[in-house]
């Protein structure tokens, strides 16, 4: 089929299919977050998750026997477009199971762990989350400490992990669990899922100063998970986790993953617009021209930023495996993010120091979080400074 063609029929499907609701902004209530728990206060969220599941699109790139759409890497960027157009809602969150473990699964699972758990991603029936992270061990992960005993065709695994983030809500977890006590610590390791809904694992979310609790601690006391749920060799997780981490910087720094539309919320404004809105024009110019240099510097660098992701996406034809680069993406992706919230901190001065209040407008509220919240994008998926480490090492070639 040419591209032409596909990009009618992906039109026209998408003007019969998509709800009219889904086709405005998405209120903060109605994300459409999927899993056994999952609710839906508008039904038709729901419908157009279903209607894109079934059509394989809410990962189209995947393999259609997986309960992807098997579209190549221009049709995606097609599909996206057309979404786009309409200002599509997102009709799956790409979550941990789109954008990590799906991936993962994919190039270390065997046949059935990849039939019996990627359809259950792409249909939305099952949310994921991460156990990584623990109390004591956060950037040198393989000091890890949970273990796991293999009993006949289960392990049992005691131990916690920290900072598992949506583990309230979600059904079930890949894993890092130390199967070898007696191996060097980047040996002895494996990777392995499980469904956390059951009696040897306890969630208790962490309380933050914003009163939101997406992050959690995970306590596994007795739990159980199936010997057939090895991703990959026993004992050779590190090289699965290892892998899965570059899926992550990839993502967090502006990789690919399932199909979203920008129709998910109101198009924000540009640095450029609230930067004259809020200080206004002399001689068709921004009035400060320090801040007026600074924000076209941004807006350079985010174009070059985006241009050089869409290249690495095109030279590696989106589905293999992301390399050592996912490092330098997440690196500057997030350092950057950091700097847009730094320069609207600087156009915006006291009014974005609001947490809450009538003296602030709700719209400054909410890029105070945002601001707050960016901090942490430069620590999740591994350090600034384990980057610049892995960057050194892998990528310049330079000694340990």
């Amino acid at each position: 089929m040419s591209l032409n063609l596909f990009r009618e029929e992906t039109r026209s499907w998408l003007e019969d299919n998509c709800p009219k609701t889904i086709r405005t902004p998405m209120p903060s209530d109605e994300m459409p977050f999927p899993g056994r728990r999952a609710t839906f206060k508008n039904p038709e969220t729901k419908l157009w998750l279903d209607r894109m599941a079934e059509k394989g699109w809410t990962v189209p790139h995947w393999p259609k026997e997986y309960g992807g759409g098997g579209l190549d890497l221009e049709e995606t960027q097609i599909l996206r477009e057309e979404l786009e157009r309409i200002s599509a809602r997102p009709a799956l969150l790409g979550g941990m199971g789109v954008t990590m473990i799906g991936p993962a699964l994919l190039e270390f699972g065997t046949e059935e762990q990849k039939k019996e758990h990627l359809t259950k991603i792409c249909s939305g029936e099952i949310w994921w989350c991460q156990g990584y992270s623990e109390p004591n061990s956060g950037s040198d992960l393989a000091s890890l400490q949970t273990r796991a005993v293999l009993d006949g065709d289960e392990y049992t695994i005691n131990g916690s992990k920290i900072w598992t983030s949506g583990a309230d809500k979600a059904d079930w977890i890949y894993c890092l669990v130390r199967t070898d006590f007696d191996a060097p610590k980047h040996d002895g390791i494996s990777f392995i899922l499980f469904d956390i809904d059951q009696p040897g694992v306890s969630v208790k979310p962490i309380k933050l100063i914003s009163g939101l609790s997406p992050f959690c601690e995970t306590f596994f006391d007795d739990a159980k998970a199936l010997r057939k749920n090895i991703i990959g060799e026993v004992n050779k997780g590190w090289t699965v986790a290892k892998r899965l981490l570059q899926y992550e910087r990839t993502s967090i720094g502006g990789g690919v993953g399932g199909v979203t539309a920008k129709g998910s919320k109101q198009p924000k404004k540009t640095l450029s617009d609230i930067a004259v809105s809020r200080l206004g024009k002399n001689g068709g110019k921004l009035s400060d021209l320090g801040l007026r240099d600074d924000i076209t510097r941004h807006l350079m660098d985010d174009k070059s930023f985006a241009l050089t992701v869409h290249r690495n996406t095109e030279e590696s034809q989106s589905t293999t495996a992301p390399t050592f680069s996912s490092s330098m993406f997440k690196l500057y992706g997030t350092e950057q993010n950091k700097k847009k919230y730094e320069l609207l901190l600087r156009i915006a001065g006291t009014d974005l120091l609001g947490w809450e209040g009538d003296g602030f407008e709700k719209e400054d509220i909410d890029q105070t979080r945002e601001w707050l919240r960016s901090k942490a994008n430069s620590i999740e998926g591994g350090t600034t400074e384990v980057q610049y480490n892995i960057i050194a090492k892998r990528v310049l070639g330079l000694p340990d």
